[in-house]
């Protein structure tokens, strides 16, 4: 008989859990901090292209950064 694995959470599964943690402790989550910062960074580079809005460059650099944290 075939040992039966749990399987392994997904990588939606897992952001979604990174985000609610992130909710729920703050500052103190260790992945909230690069989130802000490429947020940041993210929003300047919308201002600075003329092609992207700062809101989508604020998106888009938050979502690049916790991919980054939770895809390790």
């Amino acid at each position: 008989m075939a040992r039966q694995h749990p399987e392994e959470p997904t990588l939606v599964e897992v952001t979604i859990e990174e985000v609610k943690a992130m909710g729920k402790q703050g500052l103190a989550h260790p992945s909230t901090k690069p989130v802000l910062t490429g947020g940041a960074v993210g929003a300047v580079a919308g201002i600075l292209l003329p092609v992207v809005t700062w809101p989508v460059g604020l998106f888009a650099g938050a979502a690049i950064a916790l991919y980054s944290r939770v895809k390790r």
